[in-house]
């Protein structure tokens, strides 16, 4: 059986239908209060990572969350301070970086984990270095970037 061809727009649209779906259901386990989840990310490199933005319920029509999904953690972070898909990026990655940081120093970090235990394995942050890496060097990447 042959790859998904991402450059396909049927197999590029079928994999975010699929990560909205991720999205809700993972905004639903962490008690998120919003309004309406777009039908299309705010960006993604299919099959890597997508960003969502979600409306505020607070404030309709105005971003109040951003989400990244995708192959690495699904994370959630206030739009408050973060008004562009990139920053958002961005800010997924240092939160990571300083997580890893923080775990591997012995430092809890009670604002953040992977899992349902409220603990990150030492086997976990190393893939999670791994992922806030390449995210950050999404970020500084102008090409992926363009048209938005």
């Amino acid at each position: 059986m042959s790859a998904p061809d991402y450059d396909d727009p049927a197999v590029e649209e079928r994999w975010c239908a699929e990560r909205r779906i991720d999205v809700e259901a993972y905004l639903a386990r962490e008690g998120v209060e919003h309004g309406e989840i777009g039908e299309w990310a705010a960006w993604q490199v299919a099959p890597h990572v997508s960003v969502w933005a979600i409306e505020s319920k607070r404030r309709p029509g105005w971003v109040g969350w951003w989400v990244v999904c995708g192959d690495l953690p699904t994370d959630y972070a206030s739009a408050g301070e973060i008004k562009h898909p990139r920053e958002a990026l961005q800010a997924f990655a240092d939160r990571w970086r300083d997580h890893c940081e923080s775990v591997r120093a012995g430092r809890k970090t009670p604002e953040f984990w992977i899992g349902e235990t409220g603990k990150t394995p030492l086997e976990d942050v190393s893939l999670l270095e791994a992922r806030a890496k390449v995210l950050s060097e999404w970020v500084q990447d102008d090409s992926l970037w363009e048209g938005l």
